[in-house]
Formats: C-alpha cells, structure tokens, sequence
C-alpha cells in the first residue's frame, strides 16, 4: 500500500512530466494535468486512486481560483463593461442552461410518446441532472482563452472586451451555481427553502462583509504590513482567504464563495498586486492536483467503447455555443466578424465546467457510465481550442464578406490619416511610452501615426487632437496603411519581444530601409532582435541604471559634461559594459543559461596564467566571454590590452554565459 510521501512524489512527478509536454508543443498546462491524471489513475495504470485527502486537498485549487476572480472583481471594471457582463454574458449562461433543459424536456416527452423511458440523450437523466449540465456546459475557459488573446494582442480589441465580458460573468455565475447544485437532490419544496434559504444567508453574510468588511480588511493588512514580514503577511493571506471560506461553509454556503469575497475585499485595498504575486504559487500548484485528480475520473474504456458518443458530445455544445453566442453578440450590436470571432473564442468548455461537473458527480446527479464521455467531450474542445482560435480569421473571412469590408474600411481610415505624411514615425502602441515619444516629436515638429488596440485610449486621444488611429501593428496591412514605405522610422513602444519581431519581419520585408527602435525590459534578447532587424534596441532596466549611475555622479561632483561622455559612451558601445550583472542568490530569471553575467576571478600564486599576457592566457573570442577590466592588488584598474601581463592577486572582471564563465575560470586557473 502506497504511503501518503509515495503518493505525493507521484503526483509531483506526474505533474512536472505533463506540465513540460504540453509546454513542449505549446498546449495550455492545464490539459496537462488532465492528461497526466488519466494515465496515473484507478481507470489507466492505476498508479494512484482518487482518495479523500487528496480530493480535499485538491478542492482548495478551486478556493484559491475564486479568490483570484474576487481579485479581478471590482466595481469600476464590471461597471465600465456592464453591457456586455450583464447583457451579452447573462444571455449566454441563462439560455445555455435553458436549452439543455428544454431539450431534455422535449426529448423525454418523446421518448415518453414512443413508449420508451429516458431522459437528456436517453441517459435517463433528471431535469436536476439536466440543470446541472446545463451550467457546466455553459462555461468557456478563462485560463486558455486570455492566455491566447494576450498573447496574439486582442485583449482591447472589439471581440476582445466581448469574450472578456462573457467570461466575467461566467466567473460570477459559479458562485450561485456552486450553491444551487447541492441542492437539487432536493425535492421541490425542500429545494425551494434551501434556496432561500441560502439566498437569505448569503445576502446577510455579504452585506456585513462588504459593509464594513473593507475598513476592516484594510485596517487589518495594514497593521500586518508595518511588521514588515513577508512570512507574516503570507501566513495572514492564507488565514484570510481559508477563515472567510470556512465561514461561509458553516454558514451553509461553499468554500469557494468565502474565498471570492475574500478576494472582493483585498481587491480594494492597495495590497491587491502584493497579494495576487504571494497568491499566485498556491493557486497555480493546488488548482493543478485539482485537475490531476479530475482526469483520474475519466475511464479511457468507456471512450474507446463510445467513441462517437464523445465526438458527438465534443462538437454539440461547441457548435451550440458558437451560434448562441454568436447570435447574441449580433443582437447586442456587434458586427458579424466580431461576434462570429467572440463566438468562436468561448465555444469550448472551462475549467469551472470541471468544477460543477465534478459536484453534480458527488450530489449523484450525474452517473458515472454518463461522467466519462462528458470529461472527455470537455477535454477534447480544449484541446481543440488553441487551434480554433489560431484559424479564427482565415474562417470568419471565409464566413462574413461583410468582415473584410469592415477591415477594409478601418484600413482606409488609417491610410487616409496618412496619405498626406511622409518622413514621419509610425508609433506602434499608444500607452504612457508611446504617448511621450509623440509630445517630443510634436515639440521637433516631426510628424507621428500612432497605432493602438485600445478603443477607449484611441477615442480619447483622438478627440484630443492627436494623431492615433485603432490598428493592429503586427499586421502589415495596419503598417502599411500607416504609410510604412514612407515614414522616416518604427517605434515599438511596448515590451514584448515575440509582438516586436512581428514588426520587424514586415519592416524588414516590406520596407528594409526604415529604421526601426525596440523597448524591451532587459538584454536578454538584445542580440535576438538587433538580428530580426532592429536598428536600436532600448533594454529598460540598462537605461535605468544609466540614469542612475549619471544622477550619482553628478551627485558626487562628477562634471556634467564628464558624465554625459560617459554615458554616450556606454550607449555607443551598445551597452558593452553593462549588458552582464554579477549573479546573486536572489536574481530570478526565465532563462538563466543565456543570460549574460558578470563574475569576478582573483589569480592565485599557483594559478597557471600568472606571469602570461592576457592573450595568451585565455581567447576570449574562442571561450565566449569579455574581459571588462582587470584590478591589480593594490587597487589600480587597467584597460585589459591582449598584451598585459597577469600577476598573483589580479582580479578579472568577466562577461559571458555561465557555462562559458566557467570554463575561462578554468582555463585561467588551471589551464
């Protein structure tokens, strides 16, 4: 019998393998968990079973993603989208529940009429059961969806601000869902009285929570934070988040809705970014033993025995919802590209739709033979997902002649902004970045065609005065119609290296001869995008440290003109100096391995170099690294000529990766 350490070093494991294949062929971790949790569970190798402790334990992965969505949720954004909350995302989850159960309705009055007994798709299932569905399958995945739209840039795009509408409310809608499902084992009286019942609990709860739960969540972070102790602020977070879901458990509502106000209250306080990075570990971790031991449920046999069954199950609720939302994105006055976009990106299931699933299961509305070929139909559209959206243009041209039209247009109103303007800049995103580089060219009387993908952003700057039209600026249809050919230099203002590689192909396609100037946030990619094309590369954080480092001087009485040489210099040497940093116990980076460092090496008496020129000691060209400087025992700093002879007690400053770091250390030291 396996221990509970065996057990969890399995998890662990599973977790890590499926996290890293699915981000091997670029697929959401999420499936991974999934697909980790068929292959370890009772119905695969049976490596594990679905036990108590770990199903509870796997339940808090639900209470610290509603804490997450009550960080979301804040009254400003929810009254700033409340058409498309309110209106198009209460649609969508009210007639999707409505349609599965008026389809089981109608299917068992059939079934009835022909003499045979059954239910939703001849399951046998209850109008419960059906309700139940109903709110599972209304959900869309979050997690993927957003990840992809931020990646591809559409967050503020006209489809955008409509997916992320529908799914707020989504979000929103769980809370009431995870309260009415346990209760529909009831009967109707009896499910009538818990309903109001809980409705009387949870509105007194949240109108003494929200109340004067503020003042007093904020009072309480506050007087936590002045300690200064991040161990003590972590421990206060989990003792916020889990005491107010086990208030409302005892209350008789869910853990997940403490956790969600939880999240509501904190959200308006100036510690929410704080706490969503704190939180964030928990979240991620738990929510994905959640999913492992969701995809031990799934009994592969049945799937290979009901194959059709899935299939059917798999592309029914898609192509449902695709039209459903696609309908009421159009009622809503959405133009038929955007709301056949905003369809497809929500056709798939979620991972709330595991979580009603899930409790529907345990509440025995839903069989076990009938959970199997719902979990895999749900998987399958997910798995589906990054693909449908990756193709969503090629298909809606291909659907709504009215949609290229519509693009045309917007591609006409960017070209007729700039058919007058020559030798001017194309500024690619419009944010606080973008908006001061315009105020410089506007006081040089240099002309400017800023592009940006915030609507709102767009409208006010324009009523403004100011040259920003909406147009995606990773599409060569935007630049060119921005007068590409014609402008003097490329702007990319935010920093995101795969958007600016985008740019810099078409540029360097298109127009080779337009210089083009790239914001990042560091040097890791410096040499990556001056090889796309890029004429000037401004890593942040080097241009802050020589801000910095020229403040101090001058500080220190450093003429000023000295100090304007030194830093010019730096920048000619395209950062030479800096673009290396001595590594330390505290640096975090996404790619240690190619991040250039800098490292310190003292010769010893015994070191084999002493006595040799540096040229001779270590090619630098043939090792990989950059001698910055060399210190002499007594303090003097010399320029590290090839022909400079090392002595015991030198001490070499080095730039380089740290395999090629560790191999000059070696050569110099050992030879």
């Amino acid at each position: 019998m396996a221990s509970t350490l065996d057990l969890t070093l399995l998890y662990l494991f599973a977790a890590v393998v499926g996290v890293v294949l699915c981000r091997l062929v670029k697929l959401p971790p999420m499936l991974g968990y999934l697909a980790v949790g068929v292959v370890i569970g009772p119905n695969a190798l049976a490596l594990a079973k679905d036990s108590a402790g770990v199903s509870y334990l796997a339940e808090f992965g639900v209470v610290f993603l509603m804490f997450v969505i009550g960080l979301e949720f804040n009254l400003p954004k929810l009254k700033s989208m409340k058409s498309l909350v309110f209106g198009l995302g209460l649609s969508q989850v009210g007639l999707t529940m409505l349609a599965t159960l008026t389809g089981h309705v109608a299917l068992s009055m059939a079934l009835a009429w022909l003499g045979v007994e059954g239910g939703l798709l001849g399951w046998g299932l209850s109008w419960q059961s059906a309700l139940a569905l109903g709110g599972a399958l209304a959900m869309s995945s979050t997690a993927i969806v957003v990840k992809l739209m931020a990646e591809r840039l559409e967050l503020e795009t006209e489809h955008g601000r409509r997916v992320m509408g529908v799914l707020l409310f989504q979000d929103l809608a769980v809370v009431p869902l995870l309260v009415l499902i346990p209760s529909l084992g009831d009967s109707a009286s009896e499910l009538t009285l818990t309903l109001g019942m809980a409705a009387l609990k949870a509105a007194g709860l949240l109108a003494v929570l929200l109340a004067g739960g503020q003042k007093v969540m904020h009072w309480w972070l506050d007087l936590v934070a002045r300690r200064k102790s991040e161990e003590l602020f972590m421990l206060n977070l989990l003792l916020v988040t889990l005491g107010l879901a086990w208030l409302t458990e005892h209350f008789g509502l869910s853990l997940a809705l403490g956790a969600f106000v939880a999240g509501m209250l904190i959200a308006e306080t100036e510690y929410k970014h704080q706490v969503e990075t704190d939180i964030r570990p928990f979240h991620d971790v738990l929510l994905g033993l959640f999913f492992i031991t969701i995809g031990m449920k799934l009994d592969w046999h049945s799937l290979v025995d009901q194959w059709a069954l899935v299939l059917l199950l798999a592309s029914a609720p898609v192509l449902f919802k695709l039209g459903l939302v696609t309908g009421l994105a159009r009622l809503f006055g959405a133009p038929t590209g955007v709301a056949l976009r905003t369809g497809l990106y929500l056709a798939q299931a979620g991972e709330f739709g595991f979580v009603l699933l899930n409790l529907a299961s345990e509440q025995k509305l839903i069989p076990h033979h009938v959970q199997s070929p719902l979990l895999a139909s749900m998987v399958l559209s997910m798995l589906a997902t990054p693909f449908i959206i990756h193709y969503s243009n090629w298909i809606v041209m291909k659907v709504s002649s009215t949609d290229w039209l519509m693009q045309s247009l917007a591609m006409t109103k960017i070209a007729s902004k700039a058919i007058n303007t020559e030798k001017h800049v194309v500024i690619c995103g419009y944010g606080r970045s973008g908006q001061n580089l315009a105020r410089l060219l506007e006081q040089e009387r240099i002309p400017y065609m800023a592009l940006d993908l915030d609507p709102d952003r767009v409208r006010q700057a324009a009523a403004a005065g100011q040259n920003v039209v909406f147009g995606d600026a990773t599409r060569l249809q935007s630049l060119v119609a921005a007068g590409l050919t014609r402008a003097a230099a490329v702007v990319v203002t935010y920093p995101d290296t795969p958007t600016a590689r985008k740019v810099l192909h078409h540029v360097r396609e298109h127009a080779p001869h337009v210089p083009v100037a790239v914001r990042t946030i560091d040097d890791m990619a410096l040499d990556d995008l001056q090889a796309a094309g890029a004429s000037v590369v401004v890593p942040e954080a080097i241009e802050g440290s020589l801000m910095l480092a020229s403040q101090t001087l001058a500080l220190v009485g450093v003429p000023i003109r000295r100090v304007i040489r030194l830093v010019q210099d730096q920048r000619v040497a395209r950062y030479g100096l800096l673009r290396g940093y001595f590594h330390g116990a505290d640096d975090d980076s996404v790619d240690e391995l190619e991040l250039q460092r800098l490292q310190s090496i003292t010769i010893e008496h015994s070191s084999v170099c002493v006595g040799q020129t540096l040229d001779a000691s270590l090619d630098q060209r043939d090792v990989g690294v950059t001698v910055v400087s060399v210190r002499r025992a007594h303090g003097a700093v010399l320029s590290p000529a090839p022909s400079l002879r090392l002595e015991a007690g030198d001490t070499l400053v080095l730039s380089g990766r740290p395999q090629d770091l560790a191999r000059a250390e070696s050569l110099l030291l050992k030879g």
